[in-house]
């Protein structure tokens, strides 16, 4: 069985979990016909914390020799930021600490929030179109980058000071869908590497304030949209039989 299957991943699950439950359905169907067969090769195309729901993008059998190639195309997501608050790790995983106050653009430096207006939509959109184009980007210390042959977050988690290289990114578009302090949705479209959670926390320094990545959905890999995607529940083998691509 060879092909490309799009499922759309529940919040927690980790993309290895999606990547088993595909491989068990599909090694179970094959044993009724190659009863000593050890492994089926099922990879996925870019991982999605456990947090995050959306698109993953499978290779099964021989098509898993795609899954390098894959892994660098654009991503689109749909995003929920809060405003006010930062997060350990970036997103809603973390531990939160409320901040009360807020950055002034004034020589004032830290005044209570109370004194200072709800940024409008006007600035935030204003703040979101800045980011887009070709920029370098600081990823998160929770993030499986490697650092001398260990993992970023296991470092983090372990009280280590992880020291990441800014990377070259591509935001593509990026769109205001909804405000209402504290939460501020948008939608982006963005290249291989790009890190939403590091995007956020940016976005709430340019708007004087802190943020974390409280949502995360990513609804497109490339070609490939949400729309198509199997539900975890749908999975079976007949259902995977007839949304596989070829």
């Amino acid at each position: 069985m060879d092909g490309i299957l799009l499922v759309d991943k529940p919040k927690g699950w980790t993309s290895f979990d999606v990547v088993a439950k595909v491989r068990g359905i599909v090694k179970t169907e094959l044993r009724k016909t190659n009863p000593k067969l050890k492994n089926v090769k099922v990879g996925h195309t870019g991982t999605l914390d456990p947090s995050a729901t959306g698109l993953i993008v499978l290779c099964i059998g021989k098509y898993t020799k795609k899954v390098e190639q894959m892994i660098r195309h654009d991503k689109t997501y749909e995003v929920e930021l809060t405003l006010g608050a930062i997060s350990s790790t970036g997103d809603q995983e973390g531990v939160i600490t409320q901040t009360l106050e807020l950055r002034s653009q004034s020589s004032e430096g830290y005044i209570p929030r109370s004194k200072i207006q709800d940024p409008s939509s006007e600035t935030i959109d204003r703040v979101l179109q800045s980011f887009q184009g070709e920029q370098m980007q600081t990823p998160p210390a929770f993030s499986a980058i490697k650092v001398d042959g260990k993992r970023a977050y296991d470092l983090a988690r372990a009280g280590k000071e992880v020291k990441l290289e800014p990377r070259k990114i591509t935001i593509h578009s990026i769109e205001l869908t909804e405000f209402s302090y504290p939460t501020l949705n948008f939608t982006c479209e963005v290249s291989s590497g790009t890190y939403i959670r590091s995007l956020a926390e940016d976005i709430g320094t340019k708007l004087g304030t802190s943020a974390y990545m409280s949502e995360l959905r990513r609804t497109k890999v490339a070609d490939f949209e949400i729309a198509e995607a199997l539900q975890v529940n749908d999975l079976n083998i007949e259902s995977i039989t007839r949304c596989l691509k070829v």
